[in-house]
């Protein structure tokens, strides 16, 4: 579980680094959608913010484009299911008040199609 807490910490600071390419902020009703690039100008994590915290989806992509991560936002405190890919592992992350409660790893080439 550590890894995983770790894999956060680190998607999330790559996001907020220092950028060459500055964020870009628009106010959507009561929230404002934040988008974070990587140097290539490709989309690090895109979300929004509710009274200047982390609220609601996220999403956060590798410097080609690729989705890595997903998770929800409440109030600045991560909640619910959060999705981690890499390579052909999908970790499953479930967040309570903050903290981990469940961790699940998915092997995709194991995943076998319904409809087969």
């Amino acid at each position: 579980m550590k890894k995983v807490i770790l894999l956060t910490a680190v998607l999330f600071s790559i996001g907020l680094s220092a950028q060459d390419i500055k964020p870009t902020f628009e106010k959507e009703g009561k929230m404002v959608k934040a988008t974070y690039y990587h140097d290539n100008g490709e989309i690090a994590q895109t979300g929004t913010l509710l009274n200047d915290k982390l609220h609601g989806q996220w999403y956060m992509y590798n410097a080609n484009g690729k989705k890595i991560a997903t998770g929800k936002y409440v109030n600045g405190k991560r909640s619910g299911k959060w999705f981690f890919w890499k390579d052909d592992i999908l970790k499953e992350v479930d967040f309570e008040d903050n903290r981990i409660a469940y961790v699940k790893n998915w092997n995709q080439s194991e995943i076998v199609s319904v409809n087969k």
